[in-house]
């Protein structure tokens, strides 16, 4: 197609959780900037409608995880003849210079995969008794991030600190989360797609991995921000499904990167639990 007005695909995963989806939705209604689309694609199956919306689209498909997900509406954005892209989780809401921001960084910060500052939404703080009410709203989920290869882990820079503008900093990063991860059409060149052999969980950091090894750089925005409802997409946090997940995509990606020592030492706890 031409290329419109619009100029940046926003794509996200749903599965079952609608009204957290409609949440993220109307927050991207209130935009300073309408240039954008969002791709929402629904592998639900589906079992309800997302109400319709101009910038809107919905894309219907089997549940084959979620980098499967990401990449159909990658593909889809792509053949609509965008070339800047926002990977988000549903479970988010956006301030009102989102589109603007994310834009804007994407044409300034070339070769780049971008993170932005990640709070906590109200309420689904870790420790929810930490925090003075005038707090909330302000506490850090992510501000930037590195991989731990001792355990291959990732690790969230800032995580339950309250922001007193101690990461308003523009820099490099070690990891991008996939809950907010911006790039243009020269990374999917560069890296291709998600790996879907990873069908929950680290395949951020394996889209991170191989960023890095192709000479891309990874950085944290701090003048992107979104708030985080943490693991309302997955069942929250420290579910069975979260838990089961996490540990097979970690050792994954432990065999695909880590040092030897650190890929025995996880083959080895990980078949022992499954005695």
């Amino acid at each position: 197609m031409k290329r419109s007005r619009q100029n940046l695909a926003i794509i996200t995963v749903n599965y079952k959780n609608y009204s957290v989806t409609q949440d993220f939705l109307e927050s991207l209604e209130k935009q300073s900037l309408k240039n954008f689309k969002v791709y929402v694609v629904d592998v639900s199956e589906p079992i309800q409608k997302i109400p319709k919306k101009p910038f809107l689209e919905v894309v219907y498909d089997d549940n084959r995880g979620y980098a499967h997900g990401v990449n159909i509406g990658l593909k889809r954005a792509l053949n609509d003849d965008f070339s800047f892209f926002c990977i988000i989780n549903n479970d988010t809401l956006v301030d009102n210079f989102f589109s603007k921001r994310v834009t804007k960084s994407l044409a300034a910060n070339g070769n780049a995969v971008i993170a932005g500052k990640i709070y906590y939404a109200p309420g689904f703080e870790y420790h929810k008794n930490r925090y003075e009410k005038e707090n909330l709203g302000k506490i850090f989920w992510y501000a930037g991030g590195e991989v731990n290869w001792n355990n291959a882990v990732v690790t969230h820079r800032g995580v339950d600190e309250v922001d007193i503008g101690q990461f308003n900093m523009l820099e490099k990063t070690g990891f991008v989360s996939g809950c907010l991860m911006c790039f243009d059409k020269s990374i999917v060149d560069k890296v291709g797609f998600f790996d879907e052999n990873y069908f929950m969980y680290f395949e951020d950091a394996d889209f991170c991995e191989r960023s890095k090894r192709a000479g891309v750089n990874l950085y944290y925005d701090p003048s992107i921000v979104i708030w985080h409802k943490n693991a309302q997409s997955t069942g929250g946090s420290g579910s069975d499904f979260h838990q089961k997940w996490q540990k097979q995509s970690q050792l994954r990606f432990a065999i695909k990167y880590a040092p030897l020592k650190t890929k025995f030492h996880l083959l080895k706890n990980y078949l022992f639990k499954l005695r």
